[in-house]
């Protein structure tokens, strides 16, 4: 249950654009999860059932820079691609919602080989699962192939990155790969111009904000979704399409409005 606030709040919101969240992997059970990034499954579920209670639909990336999406719009994507996401897909498809995936196509089906502190080598999808959350209308596109940073790869590097990426899955799935996320949410200039050059349509940043505040689809601002996020926590990061869910910002945005009142009633001075 939603506080009275919160609850009035979201229901006010989802009118200046659509929203794209992200979210990595999936534990079992009620616990609150040690890594970050990843999110309890009873969260998720509760997370999926606030978004259907509220009248938010779910669209694939493609689909949100195809043509402007009607108010609480909102695109669920998963970035890595980890072997426990398969049980997301499934509560998704429950619920007759959809999502984007993102995979690191150089080790689908395997144990992760690339290393980030605080995190532990997990297996990643397979091609039959790959192929079945296709086939559910999912949307598979890129991370990469090695999950490199790729500010700091040389330009030989980069679009190997980009184009080895996009014909794996394309070939595994004998279908266009048009989107992609950066990993860590790392790009520049460089890096947008070489993702355009390689031929996709949209691409995930870490930037938070309403989806395409830039304008730009190779620039797509997500909002992450962490372990402890608690449901009034989701419902204001829908909100203010901020990663900050606390009533911080909660306060900060009712001063705002306190002053911007007033402003009006006052007038131009």
């Amino acid at each position: 249950m939603l506080d009275p606030i919160t609850a009035r709040l979201l229901r006010n919101s989802g009118h200046q654009g659509s929203i794209v969240l992200m979210y990595h992997s999936m534990t079992p059970g009620t616990a609150t999860p040690s890594w970050r990034y990843a999110v309890s499954r009873k969260n998720f579920c509760a997370q999926l059932d606030l978004l259907k209670s509220e009248g938010w639909q779910t669209y694939r990336l493609d689909q949100l820079i195809q043509q402007p999406l009607p108010p609480r719009s909102v695109v669920i994507t998963f970035d890595d691609g980890y072997q426990d996401n398969f049980v997301a897909f499934e509560e998704l498809i429950r619920r007759n919602m959809t999502a984007s995936w993102f995979i690191v196509s150089r080790d689908i089906g395997e144990q992760t080989r690339w290393r980030d502190p605080g995190t532990t080598q997990a297996r990643l999808l397979n091609a039959s699962q790959l192929r079945d959350m296709h086939a559910a209308g999912i949307e598979i596109g890129a991370h990469s192939h090695r999950h490199l940073r790729l500010p700091e790869c040389d330009d030989e590097t980069l679009a190997t990155e980009l184009s080895v990426s996009k014909s794996t899955l394309e070939e595994l799935l004998a279908t266009p790969i048009n989107s992609m996320a950066y990993p860590y949410g790392a790009y520049d200039e460089r890096v947008i111009t070489a993702t355009r050059a390689a031929g996709y349509l949209a691409a995930c940043t870490t930037r938070t904000g309403w989806a395409l505040a830039g304008q730009d689809a190779l620039q797509i601002r997500r909002l992450s979704i962490y372990a402890q996020d608690k449901l009034g926590d989701f419902a204001r990061k829908l909100t203010f399409a901020d990663n900050e869910g606390t009533w911080r910002n909660l306060l900060r945005y009712a001063r705002h409005r306190v002053i911007e009142r007033i402003s009006k009633a006052i007038g131009p001075t």
